[in-house]
This record gives C-alpha cells, sequence and structure tokens, in this order.
C-alpha cells in the first residue's frame, strides 16, 4: 500500500502498508466538515486526478476518503445510505460528492470511504473532541443545537480497511461509522463525568442531525458485529480519547 499524506488517517494506516500492495490510499485531502476554502478544495481535487491516472496506468486500485458527515446527508430522508441521490448541504458535502462522481467516471478502479467523526490519538486540535476537551477546560463549551455525531475508533476504521481490501471490495461506495447518531450534548455530559470538569454551555442554532445506514457495512464487514457498535459504543471511544490524551503519571 502507498498511502499519500502524512496527517491523522494517514498516521493511523501505516500498519497496514505491507499488506496491500496493490492499493494506493489518498489521505491528504480536506478533512475538516466546516471547510469552505475554494483553493483547498482545488487542489484536493488536482491531486486526486493526478493519483486516479497513475493507479489507471499501473493498474492499482485507489482508496479515497470521502465524508457521511451532516454536509452529505443532512437533507436526507431517513438514515443516509450509499444510494441516495444525494443534495450536499455545505461545500464540504458538495466537495467530497464531487470527488466520488470524478472516481465513478475515471476508468479507475476504486473503492470510496464515507467516514462517519473518527476518534483517536493524534487528532487535529480542530476537530470536535480536541475543541470540545480545550473548551471545557477553559470553562465554556459552544455547541450548535440539536447537532448530532457518529463517533467511531479511528482503530475499528482501520480494520474495516483491512477487511474491505483484503476481500478486494471495488468501485463501491460504503458508509464507515457507527450507524448511532449520538446528541453533542450527550458527548459533553460524558466527557464531564469522566474528567471532573464543568463548563458553561451556550447554544449556535446552526445544528441538525442524521442518522448514517451502516446496513451495507455489515453485509461486506460481518466482522463489525463485534466491534460494539450500539447506543453505547461512543462512551468507549470517549474513554480511549481521554485516556490518549491524559499525560503518564511519572
Amino acid at each position: 500500500m502507498d498511502i499519500v499524506g502524512n496527517g491523522f488517517l494517514a498516521r493511523h494506516l501505516t500498519p497496514l502498508a505491507e499488506r496491500h500492495p496493490d492499493t494506493v490510499v489518498l489521505a491528504a485531502g480536506v478533512s475538516w466538515a466546516s471547510h469552505t476554502s475554494d483553493a483547498d478544495f482545488a487542489r484536493e481535487a488536482a491531486l486526486l486526478r493526478e493519483v486516479a491516472a497513475e493507479c489507471r496506468a499501473t493498474a492499482r486500485r485507489l482508496l479515497f476518503f470521502s465524508t457521511a458527515s451532516t454536509g452529505m446527508y443532512g437533507t436526507a430522508d431517513g438514515p443516509g445510505h450509499e444510494d441516495l441521490t444525494i443534495t450536499p448541504c455545505t461545500p464540504y458535502g458538495a466537495h467530497k460528492i464531487a470527488m466520488e462522481r470524478h472516481l465513478r467516471a475515471s476508468g479507475t478502479d476504486f473503492l470510496a470511504l464515507r467516514l462517519g467523526h473518527l476518534v483517536g490519538p493524534g487528532q487535529p486540535p480542530h476537530q470536535l473532541l480536541p475543541t470540545l476537551l480545550r473548551q471545557l477546560h477553559l470553562g465554556s463549551v459552544a455547541v450548535h443545537k440539536d447537532a448530532t455525531r457518529d463517533l467511531i475508533d479511528v482503530d475499528d476504521v482501520i480494520a474495516v480497511v483491512d477487511h474491505l481490501l483484503t476481500r478486494g471490495a471495488s468501485r463501491q461506495i460504503v458508509n464507515v461509522a457507527s450507524g448511532v447518531a449520538v446528541p453533542v450534548d450527550r458527548i459533553i455530559d460524558h466527557l464531564e463525568e469522566r474528567t471532573g470538569l464543568h463548563a458553561t454551555r451556550s447554544y449556535v442554532d446552526v445544528g441538525g442531525h442524521h442518522t448514517i445506514s451502516i446496513a451495507k457495512l455489515r453485509t461486506l464487514v460481518p466482522e463489525v458485529a463485534a466491534m460494539g457498535f450500539g447506543p453505547d459504543y461512543y462512551r468507549g471511544v470517549l474513554d480511549d480519547f481521554l485516556a490518549a490524551a491524559t499525560p503518564a503519571t511519572p
């Protein structure tokens, strides 16, 4: 496996590098769901075109990371699944679906994974969990009213990737998430309970919620049945995040 990129997801994929020599992973694109920079979107689009052309020329499969965020599924009627006709509701969602459409039309052997909200060690500071923890320490948390997040441990994502590539999944789009939409208020409640921190919450009415369907994922990767996905899965994900974020005591 050749990995393009050196960020959070790319680093966690490194242990798989020797296992899938027929695959190129593009893990260097825009990963911020609130991103609106046309220049950054254009850079990722150019990189995707370049890498897809190389994969096509060398008969290798391209693994691309898309999104299952509100920007992709926020207007869906019911759980967001891969066969829906999508109307993205953010620039980020529109950008990612444009990348998927390019892959479909490119003739490149590809696998596109629409990711839930990844959680794990080494997350960029702008992402949800580092931001919430930082705000808890400051004593004030800004919450998008009615917002939810589907949290999934990055290690479970890597295991899913390994299973999909081993089984030769290609020319498909697959949601990779836990399938549970957790209210952000509940996430904050758990963080406060575990850390002993308490913060004043201010609400901004720009939220919205959606549920991600993982029916296709369960069919393609039956092993997810043993990953504990369900209403309380997020608690273990948060506990692992906090354990990694807490410096060891000498």
